[in-house]
């Protein structure tokens, strides 16, 4: 696959941003755009533990759901605490997925300010994902098409991206938002998967305090180097086309899969996997 870095800049403005990025649904990191955010200088799994270790969340494995189990039913909950021990043991079967803080650790609120972008950001939901090193998140996109900028703390995570314009390379699992689940995006099965090949995408390694602009509907394949957690930011779609995708997806694609896979179970899931493959294939004959 081709693989380019993402650019990494300092800092940026909103007009730069808007005109420069947000238009031409370009990827970029910025790296000091947290320089003034307490989250910046005390932001770390122990702050976390110390201020919310109490808190029961819902903790996702990276095993796809198999026969009638819901999509995104969590493993496992646990204390913030306990799981936050676990991984610093070396354990990387679990990852805090899309977590909602503001209101279970909203002090952590007050830590960040959101950027003045150009973008309207929805502020009833900033989320976490924690996990640990070699925690490695499946190929998808976003439901909802937002602008989402990826703040990032901690050890080094990859990111690659797609834009989805490479969708028909991608191996789309109908009626989902991700690809094949075993296709490994660092080191590609060329035999099994051919239009891989024919992928042209971006790459980058985020470190402490980076925040990634990921564009609406881009592919996103992600790889916790080290042990690390970031939070997102998003701004829902404004344009009508990217609105009327959201909506689609909403209550269209994950209704349907969630009534077929309550009804069908396991067939139904094995009938997705297998036209993605026979339908990517095809295309590219």
């Amino acid at each position: 696959m081709k693989l380019s870095a993402v650019e990494k800049i300092d800092n940026i403005n909103s007009e730069q941003f808007l005109s420069i990025y947000k238009k031409t649904t370009t990827p970029v990191v910025v790296t000091q755009l947290t320089q003034h955010w307490p989250a910046r200088k005390q932001w770390s799994l122990e702050y976390i533990k110390n201020i919310a270790g109490n808190k029961e969340v819902p903790l996702y494995d990276s095993v796809p759901s198999t026969d009638r189990k819901h999509q995104h039913a969590p493993a496992v909950t646990m204390s913030l605490a306990q799981y936050i021990d676990h991984i610093s043991n070396g354990h990387n079967d679990l990852r805090l997925f899309f977590y909602n803080f503001l209101t279970e650790i909203p002090a952590l609120t007050e830590d960040f300010s959101y950027p003045d972008i150009g973008l309207k950001f929805f502020k009833k939901l900033p989320v976490l994902f924690i996990g640990a090193a070699g925690t490695k998140v499946q190929m998808h996109f976003d439901i909802d098409w937002a602008d989402i900028f990826l703040c990032h703390f901690g050890g080094k995570k990859k990111v690659i991206l797609f834009p989805p314009s490479q969708t028909k390379n991608m191996y789309h699992v109908p009626y989902s938002f991700s690809s094949l689940y075993d296709i490994n995006y660092e080191q590609p099965d060329f035999n099994k998967y051919p239009a891989l090949r024919n992928l042209s995408g971006l790459e980058t390694i985020l470190e402490h305090g980076d925040i990634l602009y990921i564009p609406p509907g881009y592919w996103h394949y992600i790889v916790y180097q080290e042990t690390s957690f970031s939070m997102a930011l998003r701004a829902f779609p404004r344009s009508p086309k990217n609105f009327l995708r959201m909506l689609r997806n909403l209550l269209v694609t994950r209704t349907v899969e969630g009534l077929m896979r309550k009804i069908i179970g396991q067939p139904w899931n094995d009938r997705n996997e297998k036209l993605a493959i026979l339908r990517t294939n095809k295309m590219i004959r």
